[in-house]
């Protein structure tokens, strides 16, 4: 129980962004990124972003975290959709760790963003290419979104 399913992101899933992160300091550029791709708008200083999006931009913000402190840089973000979900794949190029649920990790070691995603999202997987190891959750596509620069 403590490691994740091996499963690619739904193949028909359509690449809408892409981040590069080499450093913690990225994360928020990331976040208002997203938020700003969810919903077409910039998200001003101390405002709070809706339930979907801001789901988003929390587990990507955890994944890429895990990410950039446990995997080999750089951490690569990526935004994904369906006609119903949103996917977020998160890449880092350490293919000699499996990623492993915080309840297979000694207290105190972090982690706690794969068990957040798996409360918060549809769905989580992740897979191997040959230069990355991918972690991705998915969540639903709402009506706003929807018409958010749609591929």
């Amino acid at each position: 129980m403590g490691q994740l399913s091996s499963s690619p992101p739904p193949p028909q899933a359509v690449e809408l962004r892409r981040w590069t992160l080499s450093e913690a300091v990225d994360l928020r550029a990331l976040r208002a990124s997203l938020h700003e791709e969810l919903t077409g708008d910039v998200l001003g200083e101390g405002e709070a972003l809706e339930e979907v999006p801001e789901l988003v931009a929390l587990i990507a913000t955890e994944l890429a975290t895990n990410a950039l402190r446990h995997g080999i840089p750089p951490t690569i973000v990526r935004l994904l959709a369906t006609d119903d979900c949103l996917i977020l794949d998160v890449a880092d190029h350490d293919l000699g760790s499996l990623p492993q649920l915080a309840e297979a990790r000694p207290v105190g070691d972090g982690g706690r963003g794969l068990e957040l995603a798996r409360a918060l999202s549809l769905d989580v997987g992740w897979y191997a290419t040959g230069t990355t190891k991918n972690i991705w959750a998915s969540f639903p596509r709402t009506e706003r979104l929807s018409g958010a620069r749609s591929a």
